[in-house]
């Protein structure tokens, strides 16, 4: 109770000291409330065509920073996404470089092989014809050789002899030194 005595004693007295700070300094209560009224009006204003326009332009740039930042969200994604595929397609070109590589690899080694087959066929062909040839060239030389050597054995039976022979004897005589000569 003590308390609201002093509160209402308080309250009098700050009334009271109200009252007198009014007096002195000379408030003029006519000219007070025209200067409160002009202060709404032109608060009101303010908040209507200054306050509320720069509240909306805040609104619109707040809206605009999350679409951006949104947007960036986005971009980065499908930086990622494009980054990944991209990735994956140079996996499988270096991929298929390497099977196209290989394979390469693998036909020229074919086609390796197969010239190496016809150059040894080739060269075998040479080889043969050349053993041939050379067999066909020893045997006409051996032929030319019992040839000569049965003249040989004959003009020399002859002058051994010193007597002319036969053709029949000639014929027996080569016969003879060629199956010498073959053995």
């Amino acid at each position: 109770m003590m308390h609201m005595l002093l509160l209402g004693s308080i309250g009098s007295d700050l009334a009271k000291t109200g009252a007198e700070t009014a007096q002195t300094f000379g408030v003029d209560w006519p000219h007070f409330i025209a200067q409160v009224i002009s202060f709404l009006i032109v608060a009101a204003c303010l908040v209507q065509f200054a306050y509320k326009p720069v509240l909306a332009v805040l609104e619109q740039r707040r809206q605009r920073i999350a679409e951006g930042l949104e947007n960036a969200d986005k971009i980065k994604a499908e930086l990622a996404r494009t980054a990944a595929l991209q990735r994956e397609i140079l996996d499988k070109a270096n991929v298929q470089a390497t099977k196209l590589i290989e394979e390469a690899r693998a036909a020229a080694a074919v086609v390796q092989e197969q010239e190496t087959q016809k150059a040894i066929a080739q060269a075998e062909q040479i080889i043969a014809k050349a053993r041939e040839a050379t067999r066909i060239e020893h045997a006409r030389m051996l032929a030319d050789l019992r040839k000569e050597v049965g003249t040989l054995v004959v003009e020399t039976t002859s002058q051994v002899i010193g007597k002319i022979l036969t053709p029949a004897e000639q014929e027996r005589l080569a016969e003879e030194t060629r199956r010498q000569l073959a053995a």
